[in-house]
């Protein structure tokens, strides 16, 4: 699995949080949890950065880029800017995992992203599986 879809009121939308990114898109509480999550965990994690299309966070730059994105998508709601905030009824959270090689060593000598991928993905997969206030689902 690479992407992780779930339930959860474990994280609230906080008023203004999309404003740093685009209207509708969320995730700073659950980042930040999943931040301190992985360091428990062992890794050593950058400060999370707001992307147009959610959260990210990065958990090491060599020999590339390993990084966790977070966000939402929302069942059955269209929000325009302006709008109240959604219920996290309507919330359908989403973590995954990504690999950024840079060009020059993708030229070059290419390093092998599977094993630290693999890991990475199960790490996540265990903290999701092991909070109580998480449900995993399907895809919506």
């Amino acid at each position: 699995m690479s992407n992780f879809y779930f339930k959860s009121d474990l994280f609230e939308i906080e008023p203004g949080e999309d404003d740093e990114i685009n209207p509708g898109i969320y995730g700073r509480q659950l980042a930040n949890w999943l931040k301190s999550r992985l360091e428990q965990t062992g890794y050593e994690v950058e400060p999370v950065i707001a992307e147009d299309w959610g959260r990210c966070i990065v958990v090491s730059r060599a020999p590339f880029m390993l990084w966790v994105g977070c966000g939402n998508m929302m069942e059955d709601v269209d929000v325009n800017e302006g709008d109240p905030l959604p219920t996290i009824e309507n919330i359908v959270w989403l973590c995954f995992v990504e690999a950024e090689v840079p060009l020059f060593k993708r030229l070059f000598n290419k390093p092998d992203t599977a094993p630290a991928l693999n890991k990475l993905k199960a790490d996540l997969a265990s903290i999701l599986s092991s909070e109580s206030r998480i449900t995993l689902v399907e895809e919506p």
